[in-house]
């Protein structure tokens, strides 16, 4: 596919997490040409807005505000655009409306691969819930008899990104994916998202620990940031490499 034409489809639990989790691969393929939409299913209002809540008078409604005006601004840096589902947190509940939303959304952005969340998250059950829906609606794309006007999918790879804790997600990185030269958008629009300012500095740390792995496992000394990413499916190929 041409990359000028090619599509990114990134699918987030809360306002921040396609941020801390997948902002470098955006920024990366924005700056390539690339269309990257992020569809987040809810604001992250009840359980990761805790700092919000400690503001005397606060209400729901505006915690909803406040991280989508965040997740904007983040998204702006990042070169992404955005939709908000406002499908509630804490418990993410999947709806029919829900699946047909994306469903539609991928059949009519006919994405080159999808970004989500790890399958697996024992601490947060909204985001595996929402590799589920994900999973679930590009399948249901795929079928050619299901009700729908739009063009069928094809076939996208679907990469996971990196949980809060790995080690306790199943996780385990089998892409890293250099990030050095859009790390200082990544830091940008991390700042943005003054709800979870503790997180700043973890997920810093955390890009330059994949980055001094992504040399290891290469041998390219220029890498200093990167994320890393699980498959679900195979990669399919004509060689090793």
């Amino acid at each position: 596919m041409d990359a000028a034409q090619g599509v990114l489809l990134v699918i987030s639990a809360h306002a921040a997490d396609f941020v801390w989790r997948a902002g470098g691969a955006i920024a990366l393929y924005s700056s390539r040409g690339w269309r990257v939409r992020v569809l987040c299913l809810s604001y992250g209002e009840r359980g990761e807005s805790e700092r919000l809540w400690r503001e005397s008078g606060m209400t729901l409604d505006r915690v909803k505000q406040i991280r989508r005006f965040e997740a904007e601004g983040a998204a702006r840096i990042l070169g992404a655009e955005i939709r908000f589902f406002d499908a509630g947190d804490y418990p993410l509940r999947p709806t029919t409306e829900i699946t047909e939303a994306l469903v539609e959304e991928f059949r009519a952005t006919q994405p080159a691969f999808i970004l989500t969340h790890a399958l697996s998250d024992p601490y947060n059950g909204d985001h595996p819930e929402t590799a589920k829906l994900t999973m679930n609606a590009r399948v249901y794309a795929q079928a050619a008899g299901y009700p729908s006007a739009a063009k069928k999918l094809g076939a996208p790879p679907v990469f996971l990104f990196e949980p809060h804790q790995p080690e306790m997600c199943d996780f385990k990185p089998q892409v890293l994916l250099d990030i050095s030269s859009v790390f200082d958008q990544k830091r940008q629009a991390m700042e943005c998202m003054e709800a979870q300012e503790h997180l700043w500095e973890y997920y810093t740390q955390l890009a330059l620990r994949r980055g001094t792995q992504g040399v290891r496992n290469s041998g390219n000394k220029s890498i200093k940031y990167a994320e890393a990413y699980q498959r679900v499916y195979p990669q399919v190929t004509g060689e090793f490499a």
